[in-house]
C-alpha cells in the first residue's frame, strides 16, 4: 500500500499520479488535499510520513510546488527517509543505497512525463542490502 498526499501545489500532479498507480495495479491511500484550494503541506506530509512509520503503508508520495516543504516535514517523523528526487537516477540511487521510504516530487519543477517515470524508478527499484549502506542508514537512524 502506498500512502500519497500533496498540498495545493501538488494536487494536479497527484491526479495524475494516482490514475498512474492504478493503471500499475498498485493499492494507495489518499491523504489528501482533496482540492485546489490554498492548504497547507505539513497537515498532508505528515499523516502519510506516520502511516509508513507505523507500517500501514510500504511507501509514501508526496507532492508540493516544489517537494522542499513536504520533504522537510517528512524526515521529521522518526524512521522515515524521504527523498525529493528530480531524476530517475537520483531516484534509483535512493532506494538503492538510501532505502528512502518517501518520494517527494515537485509538481512545478518537473513535468508529468518525468514525475511518473521517477514514481516507478521508486517503486520499482530495491534496497541493495549492501553492507555499508545498512550501516551508514542505521547512523542516521541512530542518535
Amino acid at each position: 500500500m502506498i500512502a500519497i498526499g500533496c498540498d495545493h501545489g501538488g494536487f494536479e500532479m497527484k491526479q495524475a499520479v494516482m490514475k498512474h498507480l492504478e493503471a500499475r495495479g498498485e493499492e494507495y491511500r489518499d491523504f489528501g488535499t482533496f482540492s485546489p484550494a490554498s492548504c497547507d503541506y505539513p497537515d498532508f506530509a505528515k499523516p502519510v510520513a506516520h502511516a509508513v512509520a507505523d507500517g500501514s503503508c510500504d511507501r509514501g508520495i508526496l507532492i508540493c510546488g516544489t517537494g522542499i516543504g513536504v520533504s522537510i516535514t517528512a524526515n521529521k517523523v522518526p524512521g522515515i527517509r524521504a527523498a525529493l528526487c528530480g531524476d530517475c537516477f537520483s531516484a534509483e540511487a535512493t532506494r538503492l543505497h538510501n532505502d528512502a521510504n518517501v518520494l517527494a516530487l515537485g509538481a512545478r519543477v518537473v513535468g508529468e512525463g518525468l514525475a511518473l517515470k521517477i514514481v516507478d524508478t521508486f517503486l520499482d527499484t530495491p534496497f541493495s542490502n549492501d553492507e555499508r549502506h545498512m550501516r551508514r542508514i542505521s547512523k542516521i537512524e541512530g542518535d
